[in-house]
Parts: structure tokens; C-alpha cells; sequence
């Protein structure tokens, strides 16, 4: 009977032996280390890509400030041409006004 048993769990201790190696066969392989070459491309390709994107936040605030540098400026030049039209507007009134006052001694 002990003869039985240490076959029976030598037979059973094989199986088991032969049946993980199997599953490990057929399991995907770990995934590689990353060697340090990578590891800097990739520091390389992140820091390329935040640049990237620091431009394009500079380029939208250029843009945004040039369009608040043209609606300035717009704003001055409207308003400047209403102050010289307010000026025509007062001296075409104060010479009408001068010229009333010349007819009315008259």
C-alpha cells in the first residue's frame, strides 16, 4: 500500500509538473524592460510634445493679443474721428452763430 501511494503521488507530482509547464508555453511573454535608450526617447518624445504644446498656448496668446491690440486701436481711431467731427460740428455752429450776429448789427 505504501508503494501504491508513493506511485500514485509521484504520478500525480508529474502531471502537475508537466501540466504547468504547459500553461507557462502558452501564457504571452512579460513585457521586455525598457532599456535606458528607450526610456530617454521617450523622455525625448514627451518633452518634444510639451513644447509643442507650449507654442501653441504662445501663439494663441500672441493672436489674442493682437486682436485686443487691433480693437485698441480701432476704438482710438473712432473715437478721434468723432472728436474732430464734434470740433467741425462747433466751429460750422459758432461761424453761423458770428454770422448772425453780423447781419442782426447790420
Amino acid at each position: 500500500m505504501k508503494k501504491l501511494t508513493t506511485v500514485f503521488i509521484a504520478i500525480l507530482f508529474a502531471l502537475s509538473m508537466t501540466g504547468l509547464c504547459f500553461a507557462q508555453a502558452q501564457a504571452p511573454a512579460p513585457a521586455p524592460e525598457p532599456t535606458a535608450k528607450e526610456v530617454k526617447a521617450a523622455e525625448k518624445k514627451d518633452a518634444e510634445k510639451q513644447t509643442a504644446a507650449e507654442k501653441k498656448a504662445a501663439e494663441k496668446k500672441k493672436a489674442k493679443e493682437k486682436r485686443a491690440a487691433a480693437k485698441k486701436k480701432a476704438a482710438e481711431k473712432k473715437a478721434a474721428q468723432e472728436k474732430k467731427a464734434a470740433e467741425k460740428k462747433a466751429a460750422q455752429e459758432k461761424k453761423a452763430d458770428e454770422k448772425k450776429a453780423a447781419e442782426e448789427k447790420k
